[in-house]
């Protein structure tokens, strides 16, 4: 979503989870804690240059996600940067790891 003094893309945000599936982040009852990332950078992205971008669910666990990402300049085959994040899905008042609703848990499945 912009370039940093260097010239690299940063701040790119997916949201799969709001526009496509069923998570509300102003009122769902679970919401998702990042706990856990890591990135490998393999070459640079510079607006304006059109990005692919690829995520993956790696593990699905009983309250946690691992997703991995993979950021592509446009009609190359290797990635310029491969990541990853771990979410702890919480209650949104006691902030607790909770159970995944089964409707995130399969929308999930499908990524």
């Amino acid at each position: 979503m912009d370039n940093d003094v260097y010239g690299h893309v940063n701040n790119v945000v997916d949201a799969t989870l709001i526009r496509q599936g069923p998570l509300d982040p102003e009122a769902s009852e679970v919401i998702g804690l990042v706990v856990e990332t890591g990135c490998r950078y393999a070459a640079s992205l510079a607006f304006p240059d059109d990005v692919d971008a690829g995520i993956r669910v790696a593990r699905l666990g009983n309250s946690s996600v691992r997703y991995e990402v993979g950021l592509f300049r446009a009609g190359e085959e290797d990635a310029a940067a491969e990541g990853y994040f771990v979410h702890v899905y919480v209650d949104r008042h006691t902030r607790r790891p909770t159970k995944l609703p089964a409707d995130l848990r399969a929308f999930l499945e499908t990524l």
